[in-house]
């Protein structure tokens, strides 16, 4: 039964026990306030986002462990390195577009590694490219206080936010200075279909003032907006430089999107993320190489890696004709994921799945994971104390993560839809 008032933990308390436990609230939505409406430009964007979007954020924070912290880069390192394997890369590459051949130096900026939270540490649920709400996470992290005194010692060691400012900027410029060097960067664009219009659209308008503020010109932009020309791409009588891409069309292969597909192809703008990106990492295939310990050894993943991708990548499978009785009948401890899937759609849980859907997987081309179940989160909703299912996203660039948050959702997979979820700050407790 769900405890019907506020436990507290004195120092020493597991992550474990205060997420099960503890559901007072820590976020000052006052703090949040002044952080998001920091620019004349962006006065009264808190007070939208509450109108428009009452659950983008979550009230309640989600605890986790150093342990956890820890196994969570040592699996994206290991990751990482996998990654960088001439054989790795040559099957990633060789199932996706030519576009995705192209390499100019450039990483890929804001991937995020998703994680659920199992009985034996972090597992991961799925790579990301263009991984939205860095900004908007780390106001949130910003914005977060201990509940009471006695919750002073979770809090009293987490990292400034505000320190992730710089650190968000040279990311950027450290992807211009790997394709064009000492040059110097003029126009920055955020990029998406129809930004106006998206549910993350707030956090480009941060994105615009951050470059700015870092001297940077920058706009927010649509592909319609740009033409490409005189071997320049351009927006506004402007040649841009650089493209932060907030696309979902990963290979750039959409008509619409034609002008930035060239001038990427021509090498005239530094894009990040890029096709290739997505074809190394977000690629749901991927999932199945790193967690084939048979063949990783065989391609001369240290035994070390080994052991940590077996402890932080779920088992997974291609769905083929050759295996789809025996999924079937395994379908409640799978979940089922479309290749070039984002966002969880066309995603399934196994225990869920009807025949009909089931067909139409079969005629797609989907992975099987190892199901693990989303741990919980307490919190209260309406007075209510309310359990909410728990992924954590840890922000990366080059293998190093940047910033932990959490997704509080219910349902099959993550959303902005439920009350008192939405992202959470992450306080790793010492």
């Amino acid at each position: 039964m769900i405890p019907t008032r506020r436990v507290v933990h004195e120092p020493g308390s597991s992550a474990d026990a205060l997420n099960k436990d503890c559901y007072c609230r820590t976020l000052d939505v006052d703090v949040l306030r002044r952080r998001l409406d920091s620019d004349a430009h962006l006065a009264g964007l808190m007070d939208t986002l509450q109108a428009t979007r009452p659950h983008l954020f979550s009230s309640t924070a989600v605890f986790l462990t150093q342990e956890v912290q820890r196994l969570m880069q040592s699996g994206v390192s290991a990751i990482e390195r996998a990654i960088r394997l001439p054989k790795y890369q040559a099957l990633a590459l060789a199932r996706a577009p030519p576009i995705a051949e192209l390499a100019f130096g450039p990483v890929g900026a804001f991937m995020s590694y998703d994680f659920h939270l199992g009985p034996d540490g972090p597992q991961l649920i799925e790579i990301n490219t263009n991984a939205g709400g860095a900004l908007l996470n780390a106001a949130l992290a910003d914005a977060q206080q201990a509940c009471c005194e006695a919750m002073n010692w979770a809090f009293a060691s987490q990292p400034d936010p505000r320190s992730l400012e710089p650190v968000f900027v040279e990311m950027f410029l450290q992807e211009w200075r790997l394709q064009r060097g000492d040059a110097a960067l003029g126009t920055l664009l955020v990029v998406d279909d129809r930004p106006d219009t998206q549910y993350l659209a707030p956090e480009f308008e941060l994105f615009r003032q951050l470059f700015e503020r870092h001297g940077l010109q920058s706009r927010v932009a649509d592909p319609g907006q740009l033409q490409w020309r005189e071997d320049t791409l351009w927006f506004d009588e402007r040649p841009v430089d650089m493209i932060y891409n907030r696309l979902t069309d990963f290979y750039l292969s959409a008509p619409e999107h034609a002008p930035v597909c060239a001038a990427y192809e021509a090498g005239a703008i530094v894009l990040t993320p890029h096709p290739r990106t997505h074809a190394l990492y977000a690629d749901k295939r991927n999932l199945v190489t790193l967690s084939d310990d048979a063949l990783l050894s065989h391609w001369g993943v240290s035994p070390s890696d080994l052991e940590v991708l077996k402890r932080t990548v779920p088992r997974s499978w291609p769905v083929t004709a050759d295996n789809a009785d025996e999924l079937w009948a395994r379908r409640r401890e799978l979940f089922f994921k479309p290749a070039g899937g984002y966002g969880a759609k066309a995603a399934y849980r196994g225990d869920k799945l009807t025949r009909r859907v089931w067909g139409g997987i079969l005629a797609g081309t989907y992975i099987a994971q190892a199901l693990v179940p989303a741990t919980e989160r307490l919190t209260e909703v309406n007075g209510v104390p309310t359990r909410l299912k728990v992924d954590v996203r840890a922000y990366a660039y080059d293998g190093q993560i940047l910033l932990l948050a959490a997704r509080m959702y219910a349902g099959q997979t993550t959303n902005f839809r439920t009350p008192g979820g939405g992202f959470a700050a992450v306080i790793v407790v010492p």
